[in-house]
């Protein structure tokens, strides 16, 4: 069995290698140039020190009779010295050879540089002695015939000067290399501090130490960190959500659990009634906990979505409440408006009505009224009022929080009214916290129709 390691890839060293690379081809394409350029600057300034030399090569022409000797200019610029030349037609023949030349038996001096001429000086051949030469062409005309003079140059000390510069150039490029990785990769460690931070607060936020990234950032990375705490925030909406769902299904069948032992222990009903009490009830916690995962997915806003009849599912509410709550012989009065409709989820309204309700039969001593009306402002307003002991006023806002109980002393856990609170917030509408007529508390529920 062969174990393959695959390396992890990694941010840093693409970057390096692609930087680096860039680099490399912009600096050897540098030094490419540098050295082109100085040979030829080499080449050039070889051409300038030939022209003023011209009266030396004119004197070793006139030497050999091909210079008529005819100029007082040549009397005053006699000084003679050997130079290598090739004398070519314009067919480049060569027809003419210095002494020099001919002793190093440079013979095809013009036929090897025909083959070069149309190309970009400097002129370099290695012609048959072995020795490389550069090579100089001055154009003369002789007794109205055209020549083309080639003087030439032993190459080596010339290439030794081009090699001593290409060891400079390309050591200092090497340097620079050495340099620029060195500030690539304090760059590059400089630039991904940000990542590393990212990545310490999202493990902070995984351990939940934090909730979200704190600000900061550069600018190419405040478009990630803004994406990232929204989608926090939807995470932990979406958590809350649904622990509040849970919380809430757990608190609205514990009534209708309630109401299903009360239906049991009713000595009253018979066999069929027994069941048949005990279906609607069922029934009922079957819509509770398709609503409650409905509400999980979607959130409020995502219920509102048709117009429920009141005056039902108060009938359906009251009776069950009767059978928890039969050993305090409630009064229960309702005044619902013939037209009064809720204008969303039936769910919503049996957690409005049931809570209000449930709330209201437990806290109450003998009478709870339910009224339900569209006000002047065409708004769907429902009223439930008791004869208990009634709600303080510095405790009307707090219990609408969750966990936050008026009545320490009676069983719950703080959730219901938050619920309603939660509801009515979603439909745009407002839960009033008052005294009631029946000396009790009042809790009133505004919705825009």
């Amino acid at each position: 069995m062969q174990l393959r390691l695959k390396p992890k890839k990694r941010l840093l060293t693409r970057m390096f290698l692609t930087s680096l690379s860039i680099i490399a081809l912009v600096g050897f394409g540098l030094a490419w140039m540098v050295n082109t350029l100085h040979v030829q600057n080499a080449y050039t300034e070889e051409t300038a020190e030939l022209i003023a030399e011209i009266p030396q090569v004119a004197a070793e022409l006139r030497e050999h009779d091909l210079i008529p000797d005819t100029s007082a200019w040549l009397e005053e610029n006699n000084k003679q010295e050997n130079f290598v030349l090739a004398s070519c037609d314009k067919d480049f023949k060569q027809v003419w050879t210095s002494k020099l030349a001919v002793d190093r038996g440079l013979f095809d001096t013009c036929q090897q540089f025909l083959q070069i001429k149309d190309e970009s000086p400097p002129y370099h051949l290695t012609l048959s002695d072995d020795k490389g030469y550069f090579i100089y062409m001055l154009e003369v005309e002789i007794s109205a015939v055209h020549y083309n003079l080639l003087i030439l140059k032993d190459a080596e000390q010339i290439e030794m000067e081009y090699s001593e510069f290409s060891k400079r150039t390309y050591l200092r490029l090497a340097l620079v290399i050495l340099l620029a990785l060195l500030l690539l990769i304090s760059a590059g460690y400089w630039g991904m501090r940000p990542l590393v931070r990212m990545q310490n607060e999202l493990q902070a936020i995984n351990d939940g130490k934090n909730k979200s990234l704190s600000g900061g950032y550069p600018v190419e990375l405040e478009g990630v960190t803004k994406a990232l705490n929204q989608l926090l925030v939807q995470s932990n909406a979406q958590q809350q959500r649904y622990q509040n769902a849970m919380n809430d299904l757990a608190h609205s069948l514990k009534t209708r659990l309630a109401a299903v032992h009360a239906i049991t222990d009713d000595q009253s009903l018979d066999k069929a009634g027994t069941s048949e009490r005990i279906m609607e009830q069922v029934s009922q916690m079957d819509l509770l906990v398709k609503y409650q995962l409905k509400r999980a997915m979607l959130g409020r806003k995502g219920l509102k979505t048709e117009m429920t009849p009141i005056a039902p599912l108060v009938a359906q509410l009251s009776q069950m409440l009767f059978k928890v709550y039969r050993d305090k012989n409630i009064r229960f009065q309702t005044d619902i408006q013939q037209n009064a409709m809720f204008p969303g989820d039936k769910g919503d309204l049996m957690e409005l009505c049931g809570n209000l309700m449930e709330n209201a039969f437990r806290l109450c001593i003998s009478e709870v009224k339910l009224t339900c009306l569209i006000n002047d402002a065409q708004e769907c307003e429902i009223i439930v009022d008791d004869d208990g002991a009634g709600v303080e006023e510095n405790m009307r806002s707090k219990i609408l929080q969750r966990g936050v109980r008026a009545d320490r002393n009676s069983q719950g856990q703080g959730i219901g009214l938050a619920v309603c609170h939660e509801i009515v917030s979603s439909y745009n509408g407002q839960l009033f916290i008052e005294d009631s007529d029946l000396q009790g508390a009042r809790f009133r529920i505004c919705i825009p129709l």
